[in-house]
């Protein structure tokens, strides 16, 4: 109770009735508030709390804005933490105690937000309340930005589960939301709904909208010299380009994304040039021997994370067959799995080639009944997906060796 709450502070400030009454206030006046038998004005309000050097939310809250500070700060540091594998858990049973005194400030927002986003992760109900609720006040503290990372958030959920179309409903309906109840939308805050709206008309094969929203997006971003996501924007160009055969954007983008990264020292942008390079020498221009130079340059680097290894392997395992080096090549396919965080059609168009390759590689070898099961496996799981070269060649070498197989039916193992 609020009285209590007085009572308690002026307690530990070891203040006298007196003291705290000041000029304003009468001793009795303030012990029937301490005792709950009277109800301050918000000015008296104002000034106890200006007297105890608190906030007036304090005097409201079971809980003072410096121990929410602390908490939160703890909760930040956790949620920042990339190999934590139960820091979710953790988070939960940190903020939990709070969660009914959350109703106010920056520091309950994001506590609701970042205790809704470990109920996701640890798939428990009724983390969507609290994300509205987190949602609601950064909404009434004009927080765009905060708001529309929730916005991006609900979004992305769907789009984790691959159900793109939902996905990108969810999107616009939140950025319709933010844009009518904020005047003003930071840069930043722009390119990111922006970028998140492009991949996902990508994914639900919209390409005219999502060139469109992504061309805006990186001529906004360089005309008011903020460069954000900038590396991002290039790299899903560059991957755009390399779907629909558009060599003169695919050099263009590719070349800006190597610039990008160079200037700004930035690996992640140099190992994405590299890579489109080698997938260029490998599927059009089929210099192996070159792409495999490169390609060993980079798997033999031991700042070279698993990320990154998963797609040198692969194009590794592509230019050896090339080669007609068919059980090596086997060796590095195997070592090609699909990671949990590839989502986007873009990224699982490139990845799920592999099953194609491998399908290849024991057709050479005589093993006609994998080369079957591969090739199914692969054309099944581009079936889910939106059109692209590599479906064709997944549906083309299939097609390829039922034919050849029906052909020469003794000889299938």
């Amino acid at each position: 109770m609020l009285g209590e709450r007085i009572r308690e502070i002026r307690k530990k400030k070891k203040m006298t009735l007196e003291v705290l009454a000041g000029e304003e206030l009468t001793k009795g006046m303030l012990s029937l508030i301490e005792n709950n038998k009277a109800k301050p004005s918000m000015e008296s309000l104002a000034y106890i709390a200006e007297r105890l050097e608190v906030e007036i939310g304090d005097l409201l809250e079971e809980v003072s804005t410096k121990e929410l500070r602390e908490v939160l700060e703890k909760a930040e540091k956790l949620y920042n933490l990339d190999f934590e594998t139960d820091k979710y858990k953790q988070l939960i049973a940190l903020i939990d105690p709070y969660i009914e005194k959350l109703t106010q400030g920056y520091e309950s927002a994001r506590l609701l937000e970042i205790y809704s986003r470990s109920l996701y992760h640890k798939k428990m109900d009724g983390w969507q309340n609290f994300s509205d609720r987190a949602a609601k006040m950064y909404d009434e503290m004009n927080l765009t930005a905060k708001r529309a990372s929730i916005g991006i958030f609900r979004a992305m959920e769907k789009f984790v589960e691959h159900d793109y179309t939902d996905s990108l409903t969810i999107l616009l309906r939140e950025r319709a939301e933010i844009e009518s109840n904020h005047v003003y939308i930071d840069p930043m805050t722009r390119v990111d709904l922006d970028y998140n709206e492009a991949i996902l008309h990508f994914a639900v094969g919209d390409s005219d909208s999502a060139t469109m929203v992504m061309e805006s997006a990186i001529h906004f971003s360089k005309e008011h010299r903020i460069f954000y996501r900038i590396d991002d924007l290039y790299r899903l160009a560059v991957a755009h380009a390399l779907m629909t055969h558009d060599e003169e954007k695919k050099t263009h983008y590719s070349t800006k994304l190597k610039q990008y990264g160079e200037f700004a020292d930035d690996v992640q942008s140099t190992l994405f040039h590299e890579l489109f390079n080698i997938i260029s020498l490998i599927n059009e221009k089929h210099e192996y021997v070159k792409a495999l130079e490169i390609i060993d340059q980079y798997l033999t680097d031991q700042k070279i994370t698993e990320v990154y290894k998963i797609w040198f392997l692969l194009e590794k395992g592509k230019a050896i067959y090339g080669l007609g080096r068919f059980n090596e090549a086997l060796f590095f396919l195997e070592k090609v799995n699909i990671p949990s965080w590839a989502h986007h059609p873009f990224d699982l168009s490139l990845l799920y080639v592999t099953d194609t390759y491998k399908a290849l590689c024991h057709l050479e070898l005589g093993s006609g009944n994998d080369a079957i099961k591969f090739a199914r496996m692969a054309v099944e799981n581009y079936s889910t997906l939106t059109n692209t070269p590599f479906q064709d060649f997944a549906n083309e070498t299939y097609n390829k060796i039922m034919a050849k197989l029906e052909e020469h039916l003794p000889n299938v193992d």
